[in-house]
């Protein structure tokens, strides 16, 4: 039987939006994205600031990825150039009382042995920790009866308040942006599944050498383009109807009307809900909290650079030590020299001004790494992501792609999914609904 092509709108041109606009068009629909904002991209895009491209928030990917670099792939993004790939690592300043631990390119399991033998910083029960943990994970397959806290799987485990500090935290924050305390277990044992877990390859960090704009919605554009597909930015929707039994009416904000069989919503959940509930389709998503992630650039002298493209840091907000992790983006980005980007994951403690908190950040990476210069940059720039992830806590209900409506499904991070508020997590939501539009269009 010969394919049927649909007319299939996608309303939201993030991650999520785009991965499900690719979807529909590798499978010969007719689609048009909608994005309200005047670039692609969402909560994961390139800015300007004095004339340079930076993000809203540095990123870390995963060779885990499948979904995100196979796309990537598919829309002619070259995945060597795009980025610098790092054997898995949790490295911090020499002058920190932290840890080294960095993974040989050897086979897996192998390779997080000898990673584990090699480590520096830890003591031989933090060590035994370690090894009793992963080797407790792979015995359960990487899953729980009852989801609990990260804090609370790492006591049942007898983990070191060492190794807990220095490794799972971190790891934590980095991966679900939620504190161990209110982190589900299960989550982040999946991102330990599909990394720690699986081949060598798949654990290893892949740092961005392009804007995240460039990264993958720009080239997601283009290839749209390409195949006669209709992309429009700053185009808010402002409503979307059921036009008798098959068909879906988009309203614009500027009252402009369109016809389509097909609908993916892939905005935020909360404007997701309001479409929703205006087309009267009686579906109440799950509420959902949120978490902030804020990145301080700071721009040195020309040359300035730290010894490795990404460290991690001790942050201890009563010394007023703000920063998680810190990026030297001139090892990535020719045009950058100079610049340091240091992450905040979930930020609602600091409460301060954008100049005293880049104060005290530069203050930290003075201290961390022994380096008077980094006291005094030239300039600086906070980006906060304000709603840039939800609060990935213990069996949160998070609803299914599919809507029940027929020519009427859900694309976000925030949808079901193994994993949290990430990339990944993003990219496979679209591509689950696009598949999960076709398939209901059929029947």
């Amino acid at each position: 039987m010969a394919k049927v092509s649909k007319k299939i709108a996608v309303i939201g041109g993030g991650w999520a939006g785009c991965a499900a606009a690719v979807t529909l068009t590798q499978n010969e629909h007719q689609v048009s994205l909608f994005e309200s904002a005047k670039t692609l991209g969402g909560r994961a895009r390139g800015v300007g600031i004095n004339g340079l491209t930076v993000d809203n928030g540095q990123h870390i990917l995963l060779g885990a990825y499948q979904q995100s670099l196979k796309l990537m792939k598919t829309v002619g993004v070259d995945l060597n150039a795009a980025f610098l790939r790092l054997p898995l690592q949790m490295i911090y300043p020499e002058h920190e009382d932290g840890m080294h631990f960095i993974a040989p390119r050897l086979p897996a399991p192998l390779h997080m042995l000898v990673a584990l033998w090699r480590a520096k910083g830890l003591r031989r029960e933090d060590k035994l920790a370690l090894a009793r943990f992963s080797s407790a994970a792979r015995w359960m397959g990487w899953t729980l009866n009852t989801d609990c806290t990260v804090a609370e799987l790492l006591q049942r485990f007898d983990q070191t308040s060492r190794l807990c500090r220095l490794m799972w935290n971190p790891l934590c924050i980095a991966a679900l942006n939620t504190p161990a305390e209110q982190a589900s277990a299960q989550v982040f044992l999946n991102v330990l599944r599909d990394s720690l877990g699986a081949s060598r390859a798949a654990s290893d960090m892949l740092l961005p050498r392009l804007n995240l704009s460039a990264l993958f919605p720009q080239k997601a554009a283009e290839f749209l383009q390409l195949h006669g597909a209709d992309v429009a930015c700053s185009s808010a929707i402002k409503a979307i109807k059921k036009d008798g039994a098959s068909q879906w009416i988009i309203q614009s904000a500027q009252q402009n009307e369109q016809t389509f069989d097909g609908i993916v919503i892939a905005t935020d959940a909360s404007n997701a809900q309001r479409l929703l509930s205006d087309a009267d389709t009686g579906i109440t998503l799950p509420p959902l909290t949120y978490k902030a992630i804020t990145s301080c650039y700071l721009q040195y002298a020309p040359g300035t650079s730290l010894p490795r493209p990404m460290y991690a840091l001790l942050d201890d907000p009563s010394q007023q030590q703000w920063g998680q992790y810190v990026f030297d983006r001139g090892q990535l980005h020719d045009d950058q020299s100079g610049l340091l980007a240091v992450v905040i994951s979930a930020p609602e403690e600091h409460q301060q001004d954008h100049q005293s908190l880049a104060g005290a950040i530069a203050r930290q990476l003075t201290d961390s790494f022994q380096r008077p210069e980094l006291a005094s940059p030239l300039w600086h720039q906070i980006i906060t992501e304000k709603r840039a992830t939800f609060s990935c806590t213990p069996a949160l209900q998070r609803p299914p792609n599919s809507t029940g409506i027929a020519g009427l499904t859900l694309a976000g991070d925030y949808t079901q999914g193994d994993y949290p508020a990430t990339l990944e997590g993003a990219v496979s939501s679209g591509i689950h609904a696009a598949t999960e539009v076709i398939n209901s269009l059929r029947q």
